[in-house]
């Protein structure tokens, strides 16, 4: 194991562009590489992504390796595995970092199978012990009840996937200097197993946490489906994003795709709203990346004022009528114009 040695970061693309993920992880990665004193390296596989090499060393990696090739234009298991795995025997990477995406816990799981190594899954929190060179993976365990550190002592290379909007992305730096280094993978269209005949994009969202400014998110703390409909009355007053907790959704309160937590959305608002939620751990890990946290509970002692930048102690049936006449009365001020970008 002493002749691995670097952090890598998969860099995933959709439609010509990298996903948001990839970039946070190469701020996570950068900070890795640092602390053991090693190279960090994107991992590009695609077809016409020489461009997007650039854009992998502005944020952060010093090496991209490429693989550029017609087979890899939409990605299949197989084949971004053979390619991945060839790169990681030919240059022995220590760490190996994927996004917790439908497409980066397929290809980490195929690469850890066939490199036979560990894989953590889900991560929220990175770290590494320069001593021993171990990387330090946490995640919620026992259905969200403590936080596990995961260690792979064994194997290398040590693999981790990371949900999205748990670390955040370096400042671009068009100054910096990188080196690209393409990879020649045998690769022949005949030779895969599989074909994609259709890509179908999911259009039934009825919210799109990942990008919202402002989330006014509730929890079962509202009572009944009723009493939730304060939380929309906010949420329209002041141009928010709607969300809520698992108790929330599995109650039909909301639809799953406005869950924030573990099970649900990872979210980083300018500004959110925690009205009648308790602060479990599960919902937090979805939440706690908020620039600014207001925590609205009757309980003085409820966990989430454990991670608010501002609570209120009392009732939400009370409190929230007043913000919103208040803001009402904010917004008319302002001629009825409102902006959080």
């Amino acid at each position: 194991m002493e002749e691995n040695r670097g952090i890598w970061v998969f860099i995933e693309v959709t439609d010509g562009k990298v996903e948001g993920v990839s970039l946070e992880l190469l701020g996570a990665g950068r900070k890795l590489a640092d602390k053991l004193e090693v190279p960090l390296a994107g991992v590009l596989l695609g077809h016409d992504v020489r461009k997007i090499s650039a854009k992998v060393i502005e944020y952060g990696a010093d090496i991209v390796y490429m693989a550029d090739h017609a087979v890899l234009e939409l990605y299949r298991t197989e084949a971004f595995m053979k390619a991945v795995v060839a790169m990681a025997e030919k240059y022995k990477p220590e760490i190996f970092l994927y996004g917790a995406t439908p497409n980066g816990k397929d290809l980490a799981s195929a690469v850890a199978t066939d490199l036979s190594t560990g894989l953590t899954a889900d991560t929220t929190m990175l770290d590494v012990d320069p001593e021993k060179r171990l990387l330090e993976a946490s995640r919620p365990a026992f259905g969200g009840n403590i936080m596990a550190t995961i260690l792979c002592k064994k194997h290398r290379p040590q693999m981790a996937t990371v949900r999205p909007k748990v670390m955040k992305a370096l400042e671009p730096d068009a100054s910096r200097k990188g080196e690209v280094i393409e990879e020649e993978i045998h690769l022949e269209e005949s030779e895969m197993r599989t074909k994609v005949l259709q890509i179908v994009k999911e259009t039934t969202k009825t919210a799109n946490l990942a990008e919202a400014h402002v989330i006014v998110a509730g929890g079962k703390g509202m009572g009944d489906k009723n009493g939730f409909m304060l939380i929309h009355e906010l949420a329209k007053t002041i141009g928010a994003t709607v969300g809520g907790t698992r108790d929330v959704v599995e109650a039909g309160w909301l639809p799953h795709d406005q869950q924030i937590g573990q099970t649900g959305e990872t979210v980083t608002p300018k500004i959110y709203f925690a009205i009648g939620i308790s602060g479990a751990i599960q919902h937090v890990v979805g939440m706690k990346n908020s620039e600014l946290i207001i925590a609205i509970n009757k309980d003085p002692d409820a966990p989430i004022f454990d991670v608010a930048t501002y609570g209120l102690v009392g009732d939400a049936f009370e409190i929230v009528p007043q913000l919103i006449e208040k803001f009402k009365e904010l917004i008319k001020e302002k001629g009825g114009e409102i902006s959080y970008v």
